[in-house]
């Protein structure tokens, strides 16, 4: 996966991730939505559900915009 895929993964994961009640349903809307942008994009979609599922874990955790 090159870098440029990844930032774009990463990015559309933090912008579009939808929190849940738990982590496990922040970690499963985030790996959709990184899924899902790195397939758009032609990249590894196994990878991209991984960065998706931390980034939408770590959004909502660490941040008060899910609150």
């Amino acid at each position: 996966m090159s870098i440029k895929l990844a930032s774009v993964a990463l990015a559309a994961t933090l912008g579009l991730a939808a929190c849940g009640d738990t982590i496990g349903e922040q970690a499963l809307s985030g790996a959709v939505v990184g899924a899902a942008g790195t397939a758009i994009f032609n990249g590894d979609v196994g990878t991209g559900a991984v960065v998706g599922a931390v980034g939408g874990v770590a959004i909502c955790q660490f941040s008060n915009r899910c609150n």
